[in-house]
């Protein structure tokens, strides 16, 4: 089988963007962990499927598989990337698409700058939503980690997030505690792990550890998981710098009830074909 896809990347959080309007793509989880190979194959983050709309008010729908070749809900990097591959492709040409996912129903917009705007939807606080094992909501949460406390704030943007705050990400024990959190039995669906640094009420430094993957250049849902959590804290303003390994984003986040919005880049790296 020989399959064409594009290369894109949201800053350096990278992906494998496979057009399947025109035809049906049914791969195994082997190859979809054979194209996400760094090594032997073309090596992404997560790999991205387009698809004709299942609703008939929206334009698309979105399919997002890690590394590991796992069907996940939501991915925010990926949605900017998806927004400029359909449009770059010529598969549609309005600059506000309407696309169903997994985790429901996103808005995209494409910004005369060249950045994509989108509207990530209304963050999920209560534990059973998330889902995550806790009696109540609050705002911090301690749980058990291999004999330590850990404090974390938990927030769904459509996938799972845990969010930890440190008092510098270059020195957080990611590589030790992404993996055990993101398998932690509290998180039955297990977790995107997100290390966040207060640089001031307007911006923010993260690292993610991302279900599936590991720690990624950037996460966009992460970024967006991350204001959330520290707006409830009153720690950040309604619109906050993100400063991730890759770059920049801008998220914003009026308050509960609210949908958080994400602006930044997406990038086209190249075309290929590859057998399988």
């Amino acid at each position: 089988m020989i399959l064409e896809f594009t290369k894109m990347h949201g800053l350096g959080n990278d992906f494998v963007v496979i057009d399947a309007t025109q035809q049906q793509i049914n791969l195994s989880t082997a190859q979809y962990r054979h194209l996400a190979d760094r090594h032997f194959g073309v090596g992404c983050d997560q790999v991205l499927l387009i698809e004709p709309p299942r609703e008939a008010a929206t334009d698309f729908h979105y399919r997002i598989f890690n590394a590991d070749g796992g069907e996940v809900e939501q991915c925010g990097n990926g949605a900017r990337c998806f927004a400029r591959y359909v449009h770059d492709q010529g598969l549609t040409e309005k600059k506000v698409i309407e696309v169903g996912t997994l985790a429901g129903r996103i808005r995209l917009y494409l910004e005369t700058d060249g950045n994509v705007r989108v509207n990530m939807g209304i963050p999920i606080l209560e534990p059973a939503a998330i889902p995550f094992l806790a009696d109540r909501r609050a705002p911090l949460y301690s749980i058990d980690l291999k004999g330590r406390r850990i404090e974390l704030g938990a927030v769904s943007m459509g996938n799972p997030h845990a969010i930890l705050q440190v008092p510098d990400i270059d020195t957080a024990e990611v590589a030790s505690i992404g993996p055990l959190l993101e398998c932690h039995p509290s998180f039955p669906r297990r977790v995107n792990v997100g290390f966040m640094q207060r640089c001031s009420p307007g911006e923010i430094r993260l690292r993610v550890f991302e279900r599936g993957t590991g720690e990624t250049l950037a996460c966009g849902t992460g970024a967006c998981a991350a204001v959330v959590h520290g707006r409830l804290l009153g720690l950040l303003e309604e619109s906050v710098v993100v400063h991730l390994k890759g770059g920049d984003l801008r998220i914003v986040w009026s308050g509960e009830g609210e949908p958080v919005w994400m602006s930044g880049p997406a990038v086209r790296v190249f075309q290929g074909r590859i057998t399988l």
